[in-house]
């Protein structure tokens, strides 16, 4: 995996977490909007949605980058747009990070063949 791989993998496992977070609290937010006077909705909407866009274009950057099939590249955006699919897109993003590490030492040390 090259650097610049490495590094749309990363960014996109950054932005995961805190757009699946600013998801579940927008949620809240309209709950609460419809059952108290409390209205954060405006600025919670704005938040996700900028959260939300990052996500996509690190995501078409990711997608383009690592080559993933048509099947990986649809699932990291179907969990998107879940509640709390982003936890579980940075804990899928970080094992393929570490796995694509220890393949590099792997290979650079000899012990496997340079595929």
């Amino acid at each position: 995996m090259d650097l610049k791989t490495a590094s749309a993998l990363r960014r996109l496992r950054l932005v995961s977490g805190p757009e699946a977070v600013s998801f579940l609290l927008l949620l809240v937010c309209s709950v609460l909007k419809r059952t108290t006077d409390f209205n954060a909705v405006p600025v919670m909407g704005a938040v996700h949605g900028l959260l939300f866009v990052l996500y996509v274009i690190f995501w078409a950057d990711a997608w383009n980058r690592a080559k993933w099939p048509l099947r990986t590249a649809a699932l990291y955006f179907v969990l998107s747009v879940l509640p709390t699919g982003g936890f579980f897109a940075e804990r899928r993003l970080r094992r393929e990070a570490e796995d694509a590490v220890i393949a590099s030492r792997a290979r650079r040390e000899g012990v496997v063949g340079a595929s």
